[in-house]
């Protein structure tokens, strides 16, 4: 609306300007000048809906000048048309040119971050393809190794020391499939990123827990010494993965993690009440405040894992709610190296 009643003045002070024209003094020549700049620069920045229209019914009330002196009238239109229609036009056409460019740049960038998009897909789904692969042909034959130490660490006929070293084959082994799951964690397609804070403790997990709004309770026994690097990272996934089963199943409930560790085997077991109902709104909903972005497939995947460090684990219901317990071997094959490195390496289970 401004825009309009802008060039409404300019027009009609052309036209005003125009009446007259037998003698032209300097101040009005010097006045066409600048009603040519302005009217340019109003159509080069300031666009007007209906312009056009607006032009021609000034020039039309111009032309009724024409009535009692048509020379008058021919002046004051030749100066609307001169020096307010031509350059407002120009300007409009300048102001037309560059909205095609800045739409011409825009729509290459857009484009651009297609193709980019695109490509990224592409490269993601090659990603988790070449996961997927390593998975299927890496994980299987190092689980296949590890289970071949336990059963050469077994045999009745392998001297102590030889039993010995088949066990840390089998350590060796559960440590390779950790870095591997790992490295699959970083080459899944979905990019997620765990949260949790990297070797963490199981004391600190639960009292994460506790920080997200759950009931927690946390007893050790036996023997105080650290537990070996591969049973605790173990340990710590069973603890992980009970409290997110109960978060989400069971919100609300009374949780109690027990540690128990003897000279040759350590017992984690992890208890849940029912869940009181109804719910309170506070509890919380889902395994988000305990676990880290988890690509595992919950107690199959733990299982799994117990499986392959030697261990056993039960799971099912009990008065209403839900226990697990995992019990893992603690021996001289577990003590040395083993942790994985850089993460957890659960990212990777399926």
């Amino acid at each position: 609306m401004r825009n309009g009643v802008a060039l409404a003045v300019i027009a009609g002070s052309a036209l005003i300007s125009g009446l007259h024209l037998d003698s032209i003094p300097m101040w009005r020549q010097l006045l066409f000048v600048i009603l040519a700049v302005v009217a340019y620069l109003h159509g080069r920045h300031l666009p007007v809906r209906r312009g056009r229209l607006l032009l021609v019914v000034l020039a039309t009330a111009g032309s009724l000048y024409a009535v009692p002196d048509v020379a008058t009238a021919v002046g004051a239109l030749a100066v609307l048309g001169l020096f307010v229609v031509l350059p407002w036009l120009a300007g409009c056409f300048q102001r037309q040119q560059a909205d095609l460019l800045e739409a011409g740049r825009e729509r290459v960038a857009r484009l651009g971050r297609e193709r980019e998009f695109v490509a990224e897909r592409v490269t993601l789904r090659e990603r988790a393809r070449i996961a997927e692969d390593m998975h299927d042909s890496l994980g299987h034959e190092l689980a296949l190794i590890a289970l071949r130490a336990g059963a050469l660490e077994l045999a009745a006929d392998m001297t102590p020391r030889n039993r010995e070293a088949a066990a840390r084959l089998r350590a060796s082994a559960v440590t390779a499939t950790d870095r591997l799951r790992h490295t699959l964690g970083v080459l899944r397609e979905t990019g997620a990123v765990s949260t949790e804070p990297p070797d963490e403790s199981v004391e600190a997990l639960v009292d994460r827990a506790r920080g997200a709004g759950m009931t927690v309770v946390l007893d050790h026994a036996g023997e105080g010494a650290p537990l070996p690097p591969l049973v605790d990272r173990a340990a710590h996934r069973v603890v992980r993965e009970s409290l997110t089963n109960a978060a989400r199943h069971a919100p609300g409930a009374d949780v109690r993690v027990r540690v128990e560790r003897a000279r040759d085997a350590v017992t984690v077991t992890v208890s849940n009440s029912a869940a009181p109902a109804p719910a309170p709104a506070s509890a919380p909903a889902g395994p988000v405040p305990v676990s880290g972005a988890s690509g595992g497939s919950g107690i199959a995947g733990l299982r799994e894992r117990v499986r392959l460090l030697g261990g056993t684990l039960r799971a099912g219901p009990r008065d209403g709610g839900s226990v697990v317990t995992a019990r893992f071997p603690s021996g001289p094959a577990f003590e040395g190296e083993g942790a994985p490195t850089g993460g957890r390496g659960d990212e990777g289970d399926r």
